[in-house]
């Protein structure tokens, strides 16, 4: 991040640290366009929105800590006064902006911002424009009084709002399908609707066990037993198979599942099953 500029007068300095701000967030509006990305990608994450689809579980307040200004992602704000990167969006901002940016071009104390810390990310509680004229002068680190959120769910993937619709799923799935440790981590898709097919397939999975053992089972053990009875064994089929392709295991799983049904009416799996398969590959 390139430093500000400094010509010795404080206040025409604060003016066009704004201006370039400014500027700055037009040109990205607008290079996004161009490119066709997506309409969320400038947008701040939302808090609540975050929380909510990874899981609260607890928080805990930290104290005053030294953060990296690009970890600062989102806001408890739904305001619209300034993008991702906390450009203004606006000229509402001016003033209050440049009475900041001229405090810190002088040397004053600029009391730490409030944020919310979840995993590695931050979402602003108080602070936005000190956030803001931070960027702007090119500081890579402000001080904030933290406060840690911890979630059922790691935020790691997380970009976009959009990205929020399979966290959201996914926490979902794993609520219905209480996996833990190295299982939890294996099972893994792209669409966030294939979390909900493959939830409803392992229910269905653990009600034909049941009755099979005539048992009532929870869905911890069903869990469990599927992963190690069902899954494991067929994605090890798979492989060797090379029916896998550059789907992920959970993905291709799915697919042979599905497919296996269809064919031939029938849930057992041998390899007879494999090469009917491999034959509808082709």
């Amino acid at each position: 991040m390139n430093p500000a500029r400094d010509t010795g007068f404080p206040r025409a300095d604060a003016e066009h640290d704004f201006l370039r701000a400014r500027r700055r967030q037009v040109l990205s509006r607008l290079a996004n366009w161009l490119r066709r990305e997506p309409d969320d990608v400038n947008i701040m994450l939302p808090f609540d929105e975050v929380v909510d689809a990874l899981g609260y579980v607890s928080e805990r307040r930290v104290g005053l800590r030294v953060i990296p200004l690009n970890s600062i992602v989102g806001s408890v704000d739904r305001g619209r006064d300034f993008d991702r990167r906390f450009r203004p969006t606006s000229g509402r901002v001016r003033e209050r902006w440049e009475r900041l940016a001229l405090a810190a071009r002088r040397g004053e104390h600029i009391p730490p911002i409030e944020v919310y810390r979840v995993g590695d990310l931050h979402f602003v509680i108080d602070g936005h424009h000190r956030v803001s004229v931070a960027y702007a002068l090119g500081l890579e680190t402000i001080e904030a009084s933290v406060t840690e959120v911890h979630t059922k769910l790691n935020p790691k993937g997380i970009r976009y709002r959009g990205d929020l619709i399979v966290k959201d799923y996914r926490r979902l799935f794993l609520s219905r399908v209480p996996l833990s440790g190295e299982a939890r981590a294996a099972i893994v898709v792209s669409d966030p609707w294939d979390y909900a097919h493959l939830g409803e397939h392992v229910e269905a999975w653990g009600f034909r066990l049941m009755q099979s053992e005539g048992k009532f089972l929870d869905r911890a053990t069903i869990a469990r037993r599927w992963y190690d009875e069902e899954y494991l064994p067929v994605v090890e089929m798979m492989r060797q198979a090379e029916l896998i392709g550059d789907r992920t295991e959970a993905e291709a799983y799915m697919w042979v599942a599905g497919e296996r049904y269809r064919l031939i009416r029938q849930h057992r799996w041998d390899d007879e099953v494999i090469e009917a398969l491999r034959a509808r590959r082709r």
